[in-house]
């Protein structure tokens, strides 16, 4: 029978402490649903977390994988990112089965979010965890009586040892939305150098990526798997602007990429009572 996972804290804020039967371990907060760090079994924490992010509540986290929701970046009239990541949610599940560990945490509209999103809706969030895989699942349900639509992600940090050893692969042939060139394009090449000032948007991805970093003559290799998401984002800030921000070590561009499982070229819609999921599963090889 699952055993009950009791709240914990993490940086002054509460947390779940998921750890499954085989050591792989995850911390989620409940503000923002925010999966903050992610320790397979036997290995060492896959995701950047900045050492000088802000855990104050109401304030976004840098790093781990926050939850943007309902509106992606600075495209809608909404606060940057939306305001999903600045919430506190509700821990509905948090428990260790035979083989895995899992939490399901929720947000509901309230008189904030209708202010300025004027929609009733639920967002759920499933975390799990089982030896080298973490599986994040995001969903939303209508709960209104009108149509509503979202773009959003899950703005996934991935820790890395050394950013010029390290590539993305599975992106030939997709085109993309080049946010620092304003430009349209097309991948050309068979992987994906992660350095420099870098913010891609990539549509119609349906395939696996597999991020690849060479370390100390070893190779680790991280499989991204998602579904339901369309797009993907692929995006570090460089010198020159991990510098300019406040919550960055001004080199810790080095030491992480963002790839991110998106919905941003074709919102989601969503009529009365419909319910929309997206995944995105990481595995490390």
């Amino acid at each position: 029978m699952p055993s009950v996972i009791e709240l914990s804290r993490f940086r002054g804020l509460d947390a779940v402490e998921l750890r499954a039967p085989d050591g792989a371990r995850a911390t989620v907060l409940l503000h923002g649903g925010h999966v903050v760090s992610w320790v397979p079994a036997g290995a060492d924490n896959q995701l950047y977390l900045s050492p000088k992010s802000s855990f104050a509540p109401g304030s976004a986290i840098r790093g781990g994988v926050p939850v943007i929701f309902p509106q992606f970046n600075t495209r809608g009239p909404l606060q940057r990112h939306g305001f999903a990541r600045n919430k506190v949610w509700r821990l509905v599940l948090a428990q260790q089965g035979a083989d895995d560990a899992l939490a399901v945490l929720r947000l509901s509209d309230d008189a904030a979010s209708r202010a300025s999103w004027p929609h009733a809706f639920v967002l759920e969030l499933r975390v799990s965890i089982s030896a080298g895989t973490l599986a994040i699942t995001m969903s939303c349900e209508n709960r209104g009586a009108t149509p509503l639509q979202f773009t959003g992600a899950l703005h996934t940090y991935l820790r890395v040892g050394a950013l010029a050893a390290t590539s993305l692969h599975g992106l030939s042939g997709l085109q993309y939305w080049d946010a620092v060139a304003d430009t349209i394009q097309v991948q050309q090449d068979e992987w994906l150098q992660p350095g420099g000032d870098l913010d891609r948007v990539y549509s119609g991805v349906n395939r696996d990526l597999l991020l690849r970093e060479s370390r100390d003559h070893h190779e680790f290799r991280l499989q991204i798997h998602q579904q339901g998401f369309e797009d993907a984002v692929v995006w570090n800030p460089g010198p020159e602007k991990c510098a300019a921000l406040a919550d960055m070590p001004a080199n810790g561009y080095q030491n992480m990429v963002c790839v991110e499982a998106a919905r941003i070229a074709r919102p989601a819609r969503l009529a009365p009572g419909e319910r929309w999921t997206g995944l995105q599963k990481l595995t490390l090889l």
